[in-house]
């Protein structure tokens, strides 16, 4: 399923994928792949995402 909340999240602050992927520490074919729901991410990694993003697991990655 993809992930257009944080697609959403990341677009709104202006960022690429390589500038999220630089701040988290992964390539930008992680993150593009996290947003096109072939990859699913590490607790740790969507926390990371989120720090970087100012949002909480429930905005970008809990399903409702």
């Amino acid at each position: 399923m993809k992930n257009l909340r944080l697609k959403a999240a990341r677009a709104a602050l202006d960022l690429s994928q390589q500038a999220l992927a630089d701040r988290v520490g992964v390539s930008r074919q992680t993150i593009n792949a996290i947003e096109k729901g072939d990859y699913n991410p590490t607790v740790n990694l969507c926390i990371a995402i989120c720090k970087a993003l100012g949002k909480t697991l429930d905005e970008l990655f809990w399903e409702e």
